[in-house]
């Protein structure tokens, strides 16, 4: 029985869910993890991992009416599927037309991964240093990385972890926003306040603090300083994700940027602005131009988000259940594969969930990846779609697809390839972000 087996089984048993932390306990000792190692992983107190999975075992041995702890889970459980005959989850193992079985079924990879699913692979030391650093009185934490390398599933952990100490947390996607919103400073700054009102659950008085004779930043800073954070009274996390959309709007996201860092500074001398910590999400790096002094980003902590490694990406193999169902020659070929998209994390858990789901086979996978009928389409199509409108971007990566070669691009074109994902930057100097890109716009741009 899988993990998402036995969980499934203690839904129907339990008279209450488990809850997030509860169900990363239950997996991790089902995949025979010590307190110790979960503790680590999770960046929890050894002793408090402990008391979580002792109050869970007592919880289950309830429900079944005998012990259960740490060391006989597995068999008691399985003992009872076998015995009860009352185990009929969606998610057991099923055989195809072939009589192969096929694997479990497994979440669909879409968006962040969900915080208790096995299928988010931890990269440290990087959650262990957000962890700690989001902790800290005035942090600010800058994370950098293109789309679908996991910066919003590791942006979910650090308010998960901020969460568990107590920590308020607001957390805004710039995407969210209505193209209204951008047009003047003060509708982007009262948006902005009023987002965080809303989210914090405490009323909101733009119209009491903001006052236009002295001007939206320092309405903004009043609201925040003297009526926000001191009716909070508790430390307040704020995360902005997909940042580097402010660029497209070079008057808003300069005044924002430096009145954004005016903030942090004053977290050196007042009490106030010391219980704000700032999490700043982007794709690509700033190209508005911000005096080093009244940038975000040059001060904090800044991580850039790298693709898997080959061990990582065996790792999430073996969660996928694949080496159970694949051959070595398909295993090979699979490996080949993840070499060519780059090894990005979300390329490969799309490619590891439909090989695993028995949708396609590793030969067909391989041949029609790169197409419009392969499994990456929609993303292939999206990357084409942005470029699409503009005639210097298709000249540019045409140049960039045809050589192996970094090619020199002009700040603006590689700040937006790389804003979209397209290509990997040292300097001004551009590559192709991974072989699939280079073989779908190779053909795409062909006659451009």
């Amino acid at each position: 029985m899988s993990p998402d087996e036995a969980l499934a089984l203690l839904d129907r048993l339990l008279p209450t869910a488990l809850n997030n932390l509860q169900e990363i306990v239950f997996c991790q000792v089902w995949m025979e993890k010590t307190y110790a190692e979960i503790a680590d992983e999770y960046n929890y107190e050894h002793s408090y991992i402990r008391d979580v999975g002792f109050k869970l075992w007592n919880t289950i041995s309830e429900a079944l009416g005998e012990k259960v702890s740490k060391s006989n889970v597995k068999a008691i459980l399985n003992r009872y599927a076998r015995t009860q005959g009352k185990f009929n989850s969606a998610n057991d193992s099923q055989i195809n037309t072939s009589g192969k079985s096929v694997a479990l079924e497994i979440e669909f990879p879409n968006g962040a991964v969900p915080l208790n699913s096995l299928f988010y692979i931890k990269r440290s030391p990087i959650e262990n240093k957000t962890f700690t650093e989001v902790l800290k009185p005035g942090s600010l934490i800058r994370l950098k990385g293109p789309r679908q390398i996991g910066k919003t599933s590791l942006l979910m952990r650090i308010l998960h972890h901020a969460k568990s100490h107590n920590l308020k947390v607001f957390s805004l996607s710039f995407h969210r926003a209505d193209r209204a919103v951008f047009d003047n400073l003060d509708q982007f700054l009262r948006w902005f306040c009023a987002n965080i009102s809303y989210q914090l659950g405490i009323p909101s008085k733009l119209d009491e603090y903001w006052n236009n004779d002295i001007g939206s930043k320092v309405s903004c800073t009043i609201y925040l300083e003297e009526y926000l954070l001191k009716t909070l009274q508790a430390p307040l996390v704020i995360a902005l994700d997909e940042v580097d959309l402010l660029f497209r709007f070079p008057q808003i996201s300069s005044e924002f940027f430096s009145l954004l860092r005016s903030w942090h500074e004053d977290a050196k001398e007042i009490k106030t602005w010391q219980s704000v910590r700032w999490i700043l999400v982007h794709a690509t790096d700033v190209y508005v131009p911000l005096k080093l002094s009244q940038s975000p980003f040059n001060v904090g902590l800044s991580l850039c988000l790298p693709e898997f490694s080959l061990q990582q990406v065996q790792e999430l193999i073996k969660r996928h259940q694949l080496c159970e169902l694949i051959g070595a020659t398909e295993m090979k070929k699979l490996m080949s594969l993840l070499e060519i998209i780059g090894y990005r994390p979300g390329l490969v858990r799309l490619a590891l969930y439909h090989l695993s789901q028995g949708y396609t086979d590793i030969n067909r996978l391989t041949a029609e990846a790169h197409t419009q009928s392969g499994i990456y389409s929609d993303r292939l199509r999206q990357l084409l779609a942005a470029i699409n409108p503009d005639p210097d971007l298709k000249i540019a990566l045409k140049k960039i697809v045809s050589t192996k070669t970094p090619v020199e691009l002009s700040p603006l074109v590689a700040y937006r390839l790389e804003s979209i994902g397209l290509i990997k930057l040292q300097g001004n100097s551009a590559t192709i972000a991974c072989e699939l890109y280079r073989k779908f716009f190779a053909q795409c741009l062909e006659y451009c």
